[in-house]
């Protein structure tokens, strides 16, 4: 065995450890807009519309989009050969997820002190944490393994 060779349960912990940490720091952020968001204009309707809004739209990016890339990605490991450490994503994903924290950070940056962006970035930021938290049971699912076989071209 290899220094980076590894499992594909490793991969697939790795790969949820990413999800969860995502979910997290994106729950964290949109409460944060939405405390943001009262602190600007006094009262609860439109923050408390903005959540309802921001995880009715999770719910069904959870379902309808990030379940579907959470197997797609578990379908990528399981058919790698030789797992190796940093395969639980693609590279294209790193760059991908770069770009979204980037944008992300210069959206929330903009929004600030205008309450309308400050709720639709808690929208934003709350529906994304919804969606891969509740994805997520998808990397605890019994996984399809290779056989020898029907590894062989």
């Amino acid at each position: 065995m290899h220094l980076f060779d590894t499992s594909f349960r490793t991969l697939r912990i790795l790969a949820a450890l990413v999800w969860y940490i995502g979910g997290v720091v994106l729950l964290f952020k949109g409460l944060g807009q939405l405390e943001r968001a009262m602190d600007i204009r006094v009262g609860f309707t439109w923050p408390l519309v903005a959540a309802v809004t921001g995880v009715l739209i999770g719910v069904f990016k959870g379902r309808f989009v990030f379940g579907h890339a959470c197997r797609k990605n578990l379908a990528r490991i399981t058919a790698l050969p030789e797992p190796k450490l940093w395969q639980f994503y693609r590279p294209g994903f790193f760059l991908f997820m770069f770009t979204m924290i980037m944008l992300g950070r210069y959206l929330s940056d903009s929004a600030q002190g205008h309450y309308g962006s400050v709720l639709a970035m808690a929208i934003l930021e709350l529906s994304l944490a919804v969606a891969l938290l509740g994805s997520s049971y998808i990397f605890w699912q019994k996984p399809e393994m290779p056989t020898k076989d029907s590894s062989q071209g």
